[in-house]
């Protein structure tokens, strides 16, 4: 193409020939040869080779200045996507005036640098129903989440609960067990802490609920709403989807925490998280509320659903350590061998861990708790509502006390 090119500029410049007569000889337009006259005088022979077609500018391809800052931001907070990623350069004024990249223009950013997969996540399943409650504090989504491993070896759990409305956390309390009566402390301390909600939301386990039991018995969680007023929603078994804002907030937790890392104790791992959930209620923007922070719509609570003009919190005394334990709806009792425990001739297995151990036992008309000093073992249906006749029966000591007194017949064998 470069020879023809010559030759017709030759034709032209050498032998005096018009310029419209040797459009027509190569055919193609005069507009084209007497381009091809201004590159052989601009460059010579080499100005007549062919040149690539791309354009010298593109109106939207991004600077380099934004894809620094981009890349920048991603690497300080890996956990970040396109649209949180949008949204702090805007916040924090981190591209020039006018060249703020649109969210599609930051995936297709981190793509090319082979930070995040294209199609990598799957498509959403249309079907699901999404629903949100209308004002803070109308209902709480409360669970359990493990991973927090601590230098002694051992893992502990939190009690972590989410305001349906606002997605603030309302709870986030560690404990070394997850026992029935550490999570009814961590529940008081969030109705202490942020008011009484009218519904909370958990899934079926043991701690939350006796629905499956055989009978079905009230858990100390369950009474403890029960007595403030608030009724207990649970959900459908095998569907975590129900608590998915809960569950939403424990994958926030492992990454953004980032809970597989030692911590040195319970107690620094707790000041650690409560650090983390202020920042995740007052400074982190959150996607499914239009980026404002879950303060922000927390706030809104109406008037007397704050600390100082909440209701007082109704424990029934249970969860005290220093509980009294000698009133007249309280009985004692010393596990068999086979971990069993017989009050009214009602028998209850409590295990084999609690063998030979002495139990408190706290009767209601409708169940029976069972306490090995701070810790409820277990609840039951209460058969027989009717008085207890032996109400300190195996109390330790009692029993030797007795037999001190007691004269024998038998002689002391021979050694």
């Amino acid at each position: 193409m470069a020879e023809q090119r010559y030759q017709a500029v030759l034709a032209v410049i050498s032998d005096g020939e018009s310029v419209t007569e040797v459009a027509a000889r190569f055919e193609v337009r005069r507009q084209t040869v007497h381009e091809w006259l201004a590159k052989y005088e601009a460059g010579g022979l080499e100005g007549l080779a062919d040149r690539s077609h791309r354009p010298k500018g593109c109106p939207h391809q991004m600077a380099s200045v934004v894809e620094v800052a981009v890349l920048e931001l991603r690497r300080a907070h890996p956990s970040w996507g396109p649209r949180r990623l949008h949204y702090e350069l805007a916040k924090r004024e981190l591209v020039p005036e006018g060249q703020l990249p649109s969210e599609s223009a930051v995936y297709r950013c981190l793509v090319r640098h082979g930070l995040i997969a294209p199609g990598g996540r799957r498509a959403r399943d249309e079907h699901w129903r999404r629903w949100e409650r209308g004002r803070p504090n109308e209902l709480w989504q409360m669970d359990t989440v493990g991973g927090f491993l601590l230098a002694d070896g051992t893992k502990a759990k939190a009690l972590t609960g989410v305001d349906d409305h606002s997605r603030f956390c309302v709870s986030a309390f560690l404990m070394s067990r997850e026992g029935s009566r550490r999570v009814c402390e961590g529940l008081a301390l969030a109705m202490r802490t942020h008011g009484v909600p009218e519904e909370v939301l958990t899934d079926n386990g043991k701690v939350f609920t006796g629905r499956f039991n055989r009978p079905v018995v009230e858990v100390l969680f369950d009474r403890i709403l029960r007595e403030n007023g608030v009724k207990h929603r649970l959900t459908q078994p095998r569907s975590p989807t129900t608590t998915g804002k809960v569950e939403r907030f424990h994958r926030a937790l492992r990454t953004e925490f980032d809970t597989a890392r030692v911590f040195p104790s319970l107690r620094a791992a707790q000041a650690e998280l409560d650090e983390w959930v202020r920042y995740y209620n007052t400074e982190r923007p959150h996607q499914a509320i239009g980026m404002i922070v879950p303060a922000e719509r927390f706030e809104q609570r109406p008037r007397g659903a704050t600390e100082e003009e909440s209701l007082p919190v109704q424990l029934s005394g249970l969860l005290a350590d220093s509980a009294d334990r000698s009133g007249p709806d309280w009985v004692a009792r010393r596990a068999g061998g086979n971990g069993a425990v017989c009050v009214n001739w009602q028998q209850v297995c409590l295990g084999v861990a609690a063998a030979g151990r002495n139990i408190d036992v706290h009767l209601t008309d409708r169940v029976m708790q069972f306490w090995d000093g701070a810790e409820l073992l277990k609840t039951v249906e209460r058969r027989d509502p009717g008085p207890v006749r032996k109400r300190r029966a195996s109390i330790p000591g009692s029993r030797s006390k007795q037999r001190s007194k007691l004269k024998t017949s038998v002689r002391d064998q021979p050694k």
